[in-house]
């Protein structure tokens, strides 16, 4: 019988959906179909398998580890073609061969080097007034899209064709060169981004760099991306960032030009009238974490301190790696966000036994709700600006035996059933309920 799962990051990202879908691939009747429904290069999904290989997962599905499964880059995946290249050649200097396992919907939009310079300059024009960025270009690529610029879109089918190519880059360039000159009063002349955006011999060297990517992928027509997830029997749908990321439900301006939500997953689903029962996982980390700038009601520097990510670290365009306790309102404002989640789990279990006094954070005070208007975000700048200025976190001494501690996270959040509890970063660390 085949399985359908979705797999949803319900914090600031970074809670484990890599090693669970991993882990999930594994327990799989069939090599699985792992589709990215959002997002894109920007994922930093690590995966840890027990014969000691190592990879952080950008552009392929996280079950790559996985023999026989593949991966499908969806329509609303932001595809990075040369980053691409170089994450399937660290794959294969470890034994796992990917590329001839991964399809791209030929709808994706791509990213070209004018829009990684453009969105790192943004932020640079910024100052101390800083969103948090990646760097990567997926906001200026989804941005250009959104305001119509389809002449100038390069999406994967134009890979195909170094004309088509050279002719978009073009477009895009000349753009940028427009967006720039209001940036200038606030960037230094010497900046790296404003030469790669300048250079006008850059466009033939990139569309060639591109079409010869191209011509080594397995781009797929919409009809072949849909008979993909309607004919495979176990299909898992990898969501990127987090929930509290989103694009409408985020506390903007601290958010991913992506949708986060399950909302993608369940369109590809029933767009390709795949049949059967769709198990909805949202994942959290024992802990609260935030990589970069915005609102974290529970930070805590000790914590940070005690719990330091070797794989999150501090610099880069990204900011700094943070460290909180577990926040219930926020995982509660999540969970409305996500009404169709069906359990839960829990990672990092094994990071909190030895942290004295451990707490979660069971209210706000003066007693705050969190309500989102989607669409709407004047609204949502005003949340960030409620939590980052007038929250003041009301916290329980919870246990820090794993066993109890699961058991009050499952009170706290409304009774749903945490299913999976992990202790480490491998699929054998899995416990299953």
């Amino acid at each position: 019988m085949g399985s359908t799962h979705i797999v949803t990051d319900l914090g600031f990202g970074d809670a484990g959906k890599g090693t669970m879908t991993d882990a999930i691939a594994r327990r799989c009747s069939s090599p699985p179909l792992v589709v990215r429904h959002n997002g894109g290069a920007q994922a930093g999904h690590r995966v840890v398998t027990s014969d000691g290989r190592e990879h952080v997962f950008a552009q392929f599905g996280s079950a790559t580890f996985v023999p026989g499964a593949r991966t499908l880059l969806s329509k609303n995946f932001i595809l990075h073609p040369p980053g691409l290249i170089a994450e399937h050649k660290h794959l294969a200097s470890i034994g796992a061969f990917a590329l001839d396992r991964l399809s791209i919907d030929e709808r994706a939009l791509v990213i070209t080097p004018y829009h990684q310079a453009m969105n790192r300059l943004r932020e640079a024009a910024r100052g101390a007034d800083v969103h948090g960025t990646c760097g990567l270009g997926i906001g200026e690529t989804v941005a250009d899209w959104l305001d119509g610029m389809e002449r100038d879109t390069v999406r994967a089918e134009d890979l195909r064709s170094v004309g088509t190519i050279r002719g978009k880059l073009i477009g895009v360039r000349n753009r940028k060169l427009e967006q720039i000159e209001a940036l200038l009063p606030g960037l230094d002349p010497a900046n790296n981004d404003l030469a790669v955006i300048r250079d006008a011999t850059s466009i033939d060297r990139i569309a060639d760099i591109y079409e010869a990517i191209g011509k080594n992928l397995c781009i797929v027509s919409s009809d072949e991306a849909e008979r993909l997830v309607r004919e495979t029997e176990h299909v898992i749908f990898e969501g990127a960032q987090g929930v509290l990321l989103d694009e409408w439900y985020g506390f903007h301006p601290h958010t991913t030009w992506s949708t986060t939500t399950t909302e993608n997953a369940d369109k590809l689903i029933r767009w390709a009238e795949r049949e059967g029962p769709v198990r909805r996982l949202g994942v959290l980390r024992a802990y609260a974490t935030r990589h970069g700038q915005g609102p974290f009601p529970t930070e805590d520097a000790k914590l940070t301190e005690m719990l330091g990510d070797p794989e999150n670290t501090d610099g880069g365009p990204q900011g700094r790696w943070r460290v909180g306790w577990f926040d219930v309102p926020l995982a509660q404002y999540a969970l409305r966000a996500c009404p169709g989640i069906t359990e839960l789990a829990i990672t990092c279990l094994d990071r909190i036994v030895n942290v004295p006094g451990w707490k979660v954070c069971v209210d706000y005070d003066p007693g705050l709700i969190l309500t989102a208007k989607p669409g709407d975000l004047a609204h949502q700048e005003q949340l960030t600006r409620v939590l980052s200025n007038h929250c003041n976190p009301k916290y329980a001494y919870a246990m820090t035996d794993p066993v109890g501690y699961v058991r009050q996270l499952e009170a706290m959040l409304g009774g749903l059933p945490i299913t999976v509890t992990s202790f480490g970063p491998t699929a054998e660390d899995k416990r299953w309920r």
